[in-house]
């Protein structure tokens, strides 16, 4: 552990965990979170990086994590080492791939990674930690081990889902506007929607469901739904038999 209480993302804290041998192969647990930050055209996803503080890769940022406890299982591991880094605990959790390749680390490490969704909201109660800045995943700077490529392929699970699941509701509060739904699958997928078809699609989607509440401000109210709670928030659910995909 750093200094400011960081742990390195993919070093062996100095705590009671052992680090393992140098002729094993080292399991470590990383984790992209995704979330939403407004700018000009809307909404943009971002995501946390921790900038490590020792070799190799010292000085740049890489996504947050650490090694997995022999005592503990995945999803346990990647909850853990998200406080420890970030102070973040998002509600979805899902396991995303393994990354082994030989050279991604100069010793033996496979990744199990994860990704999370978080709202602004929660984002906004967590505790700010030193050495953990917010990036826009569109325009991020080179990162430590195959952090870019890993980065890649969690944009592409994300676009890809947003298409059959209700996973944009990790993204919003519990009541949403149709246009804040749209603004989310805009930010998701990179490009505009027509305003009445995705109205129309939304609607009858059988996952929303209208309240009798309205938003209000400079333009005519808006009507706030909620997402059917019987629908699944994903094909796979938050932290529910998880398996690596």
């Amino acid at each position: 552990m750093t200094q400011s209480g960081i742990l390195d993302t993919e070093q062996a804290p100095d705590l009671e965990r052992a680090r393992p041998a140098d002729d094993v192969t080292r399991v470590a647990v990383s984790t992209v979170i995704f979330s939403l930050r407004p700018c000009a055209d809307g909404a943009a996803v971002v995501l946390p990086l921790v900038r490590r503080t020792r070799d190799p890769f010292q000085g740049l940022w890489a996504l947050p994590g650490g090694w997995l406890d022999a005592a503990e299982g995945l999803d346990a591991a990647a909850s853990r080492t998200l406080e420890e880094t970030t102070a973040l605990s998002p509600s979805y959790l899902e396991q995303l791939y393994a990354f082994g390749d030989v050279d991604r680390s100069p010793t033996r490490v496979v990744s199990i990674v994860y990704w999370a969704l978080l709202r602004p909201d929660e984002i906004a109660d967590a505790a700010e930690r030193e050495n953990v800045e917010w990036f826009d995943a569109a325009s991020l700077p080179r990162l430590a081990f195959d952090h870019n490529d890993i980065v890649d392929y969690a944009l592409w699970r994300l676009r890809n889902k947003v298409g059959y699941s209700r996973i944009a509701h990790g993204l919003l509060a519990d009541e949403f506007t149709l246009a804040e739904l749209r603004e989310v699958y805009e930010s998701i997928l990179g490009r505009r929607l027509d305003p009445a078809n995705f109205r129309r699609q939304a609607e009858h989607s059988g996952t929303l469901i209208p309240t009798d509440r309205f938003r209000t401000g400079s333009h005519r109210p808006a009507r706030l739904y909620r997402y059917n709670q019987d629908v699944e928030l994903a094909d796979r659910g938050p932290l529910t038999g998880s398996s690596t995909k």
